[in-house]
């Protein structure tokens, strides 16, 4: 596997533009967004159909382009448009007429079906998209699309909302012979929650690979990425993990669990994983990326759910703040997370580029130099390694530290 520096238009056949079309207002009513990104409108289109896959909220209120992408998922996709500023969501039968006007716009640009488009929306929740200025703006959007990397980076900055950077990656990888190049954006910072969070993210390929497959695929790879981060413990309604393959690499076609689909398989988590990791890093406020590492429990799914609940907890968030090494309530955070294990044979550790400090050892507590451990909780880059002794079982959690910021921040989400 090749790592690139590259996005949804590294792919063969793909184009993406993004734009500032007017949906995000500020106060004074101008075009901006709450940070540095005044675009507000992606469209990504493939020169020849693409199977596709998608991943969405497990939440029951689910916006309008949710429930739309979750049978338009099973068509053959061309094109994708998604806006930020407005998610379109417990906006009523109008969110679901206004989701279906704007498919049909791109549709219609592309020369192809409604249904052969996906439609995706973050932002502010509850409020009507203004349907003039989204129709002018998937066709101004449209009109400027390219295959250049500058023209998927737009399309990266175009589904920011509180996001303080885009978040892209690319591999290529050699299947049956041929090269084949794999690329992503998402955006996230902020209702991040397991089973994924107030994120979008996108995609492309250039594999021959069946849509069961790409399916398979997919879940595979969520499960262990965008499953896997918490920044506020809020589930959102718009959450979207979509996957398009156009097969024009014309590698022989991925039908069935052999090497390549393997292949394929470690390609794509490698952008699942990276774009998760981007989110989580990149939450509201947060000055502190936070690893939960557990090893030793009875079996991988018992390991996952220790791992989240570490990651979840605001008291131990808050402590990673503070630089405080509270071990105290990554056991507690443990203890509620529903795995069963012994607490008298756990171990943790701190670590950072600083360093590593046990705290606990096999259930006694550490006497420690808590000089050493703020020193060590000063990185941004923290790691909290949990070791117990039930079984094989591993998994790894990402988040964020809550700071002050993150107050700010979503008490002013709205104006």
């Amino acid at each position: 596997m090749n790592i690139i520096d590259g996005n949804v238009t590294s792919p063969i056949g793909f184009k993406a533009a993004g734009n500032a079309v007017g949906i995000k207002k500020n106060k004074s009513g101008e075009n901006t967004g709450p940070f540095e990104s005044k675009k507000d409108m992606a469209v990504i289109v493939s020169e020849k159909p693409c199977n596709a896959a998608g991943c969405f909220t497990t939440n029951v209120v689910k916006a309008a382009p949710v429930l739309w992408d979750m049978k338009a998922v099973a068509n053959k996709i061309t094109g994708i448009v998604a806006n930020s500023g407005n998610a379109n969501a417990c906006t009523g039968q109008q969110g679901l007429k206004d989701t279906a006007d704007t498919a049909d716009k791109l549709a219609s640009l592309i020369n192809v079906k409604a249904e052969n488009v996906l439609v995706c929306s973050t932002g502010v929740i509850g409020v009507n998209l203004p349907m003039e200025v989204i129709l002018k703006g998937v066709e101004s959007t449209y009109s400027l699309i390219g295959s250049s990397y500058e023209k998927g980076l737009s399309a990266a900055e175009a589904i920011m909302t509180t996001d303080t950077r885009s978040k892209t990656a690319a591999v290529t990888v050699e299947i049956g012979g041929k090269t084949v190049t794999i690329g992503g954006m998402a955006k996230g910072s902020g209702m991040i929650n397991p089973n994924m969070a107030t994120m979008l993210c996108f995609i492309t390929t250039d594999c021959a690979i069946s849509k069961p497959m790409l399916d398979k695929a997919l879940k595979a790879c969520v499960k262990d990425s965008f499953n896997m981060i918490c920044v506020d413990g809020d589930m959102s309604t718009n959450d979207t993990v979509l996957c398009i393959a156009n097969g024009m690499a014309e590698n022989t076609e991925i039908t069935e669990e052999n090497s390549d689909f393997e292949v394929f398989v470690k390609a794509l988590y490698h952008i699942t994983r990276k774009l998760a990791i981007d989110c989580a890093d990149d939450g509201e406020g947060a000055t502190k990326l936070i690893e939960a590492n557990v090893k030793g429990a009875a079996d991988e799914e018992e390991a996952r759910k220790i791992a989240l609940s570490v990651v979840s907890s605001s008291l131990l968030k808050a402590a990673i703040f503070g630089e405080d090494a509270n071990w105290g309530r990554v056991l507690c955070a443990m203890g509620y997370s529903g795995a069963d294990f012994d607490p008298m044979a756990v171990t943790i550790e701190f670590r950072s580029g600083k360093g590593t400090i046990r705290l606990m050892d096999k259930g006694t507590p550490v006497v420690f130099d808590e000089e050493k451990a703020a020193d060590i909780l000063s990185e941004h880059n923290i790691f909290i390694d949990m070791f117990l002794s039930e079984g094989k079982g591993a998994a790894t959690a990402w988040g964020c530290d809550l700071t002050y910021d993150y107050v700010r921040i979503n008490g002013d989400y709205r104006s």
